[in-house]
């Protein structure tokens, strides 16, 4: 599980506010203060993009469980008008959790569709890469 960016933050503040008092060791403040300013670069950059990701991703599922509904009905519709990330993170996992009822009840017998699923959560994976990332 990747931990959401305000979870991250609000352990860097605890790590930040523990660090202030005098009697912490010189190298065990450095340590943290070094790691503590690496993750708040990556969820500066995480947030920055994580809305559009988010967005589209939705409606790649949205996409993708349409064009399965045949195998599986897609899950009702919600309008996409709450953009605050959990309420687009909530959605995202609502329409994952139905695209995985999809591949599995497609595997084996629409090769397309499988292929189609995969290469949608190949691009999400993609996405959600950040600089740091592996290649």
């Amino acid at each position: 599980m990747i931990p959401s960016v305000p979870a991250v933050l609000v352990d860097l503040a605890g790590k930040m506010m523990a660090n202030a008092a005098p009697t912490v060791n010189p190298v065990d403040r450095a340590s943290t203060l070094g790691l503590s300013a690496l993750l708040m670069g990556l969820a500066a950059e995480s947030l920055d993009s994580a809305a559009h990701h988010l967005v589209m991703e939705n409606r790649a599922f949205r996409t993708l469980l349409a064009k399965g509904a045949a195998y599986v009905p897609p899950p009702a519709e919600h309008a996409e008008d709450d953009f605050r990330l959990s309420a687009l993170a909530a959605e995202n996992g609502r329409l994952r959790a139905a695209l995985i009822t999809l591949q599995t009840a497609v595997e084996g017998r629409d090769e397309q569709m499988n292929d189609a699923i995969w290469a949608e959560l190949l691009a999400s994976t993609e996405r959600r890469k950040t600089q740091g990332s592996a290649v």
